[in-house]
């Protein structure tokens, strides 16, 4: 498998989301205090990478939708996506 790499953007919205209970997008605005604009641009990417899911499913999402959905990390690059976001750490 390919080695993940997120932006300084990516990381904030897979933190807020966390890998156990998944964030409404309103919920979302509020825990990364993105606009609603620059939130959906991050998630689309997260969304067509696969590395987000929303609930019901889209493929993407509008600024004015954000609330409808449910959003949460794929369980299937938890560990990957974890790994990615420790990258400036200390391993």
């Amino acid at each position: 498998m390919r080695e993940i790499k997120l932006s300084g953007r990516e990381i904030v919205v897979v933190r807020a989301l966390g890998f156990a209970l998944g964030q409404t997008g309103t919920e979302l605005i509020d825990n990364t205090k993105l606009e609603a604009e620059q939130l959906t641009d991050v998630l689309n990417g997260l969304l067509s990478a696969g590395y987000v899911e929303a609930m019901p499913y889209t493929e993407s999402v509008a600024p004015e939708a954000l609330a409808k959905y449910t959003f949460e990390t794929n369980p299937s690059f938890a560990q990957e996506l974890k790994r990615a976001m420790g990258r400036g750490r200390d391993r």
